[in-house]
């Protein structure tokens, strides 16, 4: 979505965009231009990193680069203006800009902004739907300057005082995480802009971290983390702020860890004959230039699954009370990328052929590795795939990916010893390990369709006789 005014006929302002459906901020990775710099319609001027992925942002006109609002590593709103644009250089004397990067905020106090309608709610990493406040957030990235600091607060402070001073302030998650862990929002101390009680509060009060010293831990709150800061001159520690994808992550996990009872079941099965088949796949004229690998079968094994026992596929809304059936199947891949582990997922992923789900599968892991994963290829996931195997672990229990009711974990195939056919063998086995959540999928649900994937590697030609 591009977002822009024109403040005169010479000069236009670009706002950060809403990258992510219904994301609230995004931190400024690198500028790729200065002032001075012409730049075109369509040109990307920067890239940003959203708490779903790192997202590069074209100018929607042509002109003169006038302003850069925000230096690299801040964290802006939605909405904000970043940069500026002569867009008829040339034309006259430059009025007098505002302050410049090192200064991005201007001297006077930004007035208030009038509420957010209600509407489309912030996804984050495809991670669930959450509530957001209609209050205005402070700047992130820097301290502001001067007056402009107690004018802010004083903004929040106002739209604080709106709530009844009995009623602790804080967002409805965090509301209903505090009502999951058990926890009184009357006895836990805020720590957020205005007073406002966060996740981090709320976890803090239900499992008290190491003590901090209280000058240390005011300094915390009220100075925005470096990027990175050595704790000491030896260098035995470093810190790095909790942003962007990695603090995604962390919530989401939390969030699914405390709300969706999780069970795990375990299966070893003998893969080899899906390792002779991934073999005869990979000279297949009909796989040239696909990438054919055991993950490919896996992968379509579990659709099988899916297909076979439908009821797997499914949500659980809160909200509503309901369960929600899914119809078609959004095949999550979990890729570990430099920025934390993200999960883009193959769109109905249940009407492919092999061809197309191992074209899809080699896009999808190819992208995930340039960092050039956009956020709508994280949303909407049904089931996820982690394959854990590829670092040589043997299984785990994984979390489910918050919104969906099955993650299943391939551990590495190994040459073991098997009885075969009444003989111990060297055979190449795996251990599969399925999460389920414990709402909407009971242990008879999720042990069928895990013994059918495990069918399926153990038979392949299940694929056929199972279509």
């Amino acid at each position: 979505m591009t977002t822009m005014t024109e403040t005169s006929a010479r000069f236009r302002e670009f706002k950060m965009p809403d990258v992510g459906e219904g994301l609230t901020e995004a931190e400024i990775l690198k500028w790729f231009v200065q002032p001075g710099d012409t730049v075109t319609d369509g040109q990307v001027v920067c890239e940003v990193e959203t708490a779903k992925a790192a997202v590069e942002l074209p100018i929607p006109f042509d002109g003169v680069v006038h302003e850069l609002r925000f230096p690299e590593g801040t964290t802006v709103d939605v909405g904000e203006v970043i940069i500026a644009v002569d867009v008829a250089p040339g034309s006259g004397d430059v009025p007098a800009a505002a302050e410049a990067v090192q200064q991005p905020v201007a001297e006077a106090a930004p007035e208030a902004e009038p509420e957010a309608p209600k509407g489309r709610q912030p996804v984050l990493v495809g991670y669930g739907v959450a509530e957001t406040s209609t209050k205005r957030r402070a700047r992130k990235g820097g301290q502001i300057p001067g007056p402009a600091a107690a004018a802010v607060q004083a903004e929040l402070n106002g739209h604080g005082a709106k709530l009844p001073e009995s009623r602790p302030l804080a967002k409805p998650p965090v509301r209903k995480l505090a009502k999951d862990l058990g926890v009184d929002l009357a006895a836990v101390t805020p720590t957020g802009e205005g007073g406002v009680i966060t996740r981090e509060d709320v976890h803090a009060a239900a499992a008290p971290a190491p003590a901090v010293a209280p000058a240390r831990a005011e300094e915390a709150a009220a100075v925005p983390a470096p990027v990175a800061v050595v704790a000491d001159p030896a260098g035995r520690e470093t810190r790095v702020p909790v942003k962007g994808v990695r603090k995604a992550i962390a919530q989401a996990m939390v969030g699914s860890a405390f709300t969706a009872p999780h069970v795990t079941e375990f299966v070893t099965v003998d893969v080899t004959r899906t390792m002779k088949l991934v073999a005869e796949l990979k000279e297949d004229k009909d796989m040239a230039g696909v990438r054919v690998n055991p993950l490919l079968i896996i992968a379509k094994a579990l659709l099988v699954a899916i297909r076979r026992n439908p009821a797997v596929n499914a949500a659980w809304d809160e909200a509503n009370q309901e369960i929600v059936q899914k119809h078609y199947v959004n095949l999550g891949i979990a890729a570990a990328t430099p920025r934390g582990l993200i999960v883009p997922n193959i769109k109905d992923a249940h009407e492919k052929t092999l061809p197309q789900l191992g074209e899809a599968l080699g896009e999808l892991v190819s992208t995930a590795r340039e960092g050039k994963t956009s956020p709508a290829a994280m949303a909407g996931g049904t089931v996820t795939i982690t394959n854990v195997g590829v670092f040589g672990v043997d299984t785990g229990t994984p979390i489910l990916n918050p919104g969906e009711s099955a993650i299943l974990a391939v551990g590495a195939i190994k040459l073991q010893p098997w009885v075969h056919k009444g003989k111990v063998k060297p055979r190449q086995v795996t251990t599969l390990a399925l999460s389920f959540d414990h709402r909407l999928v009971d242990g008879e649900l999720g042990s069928r369709v895990l013994a059918d994937v495990a069918a399926v590697l153990e038979q392949p030609k299940r694929l056929i006789t199972w279509a």
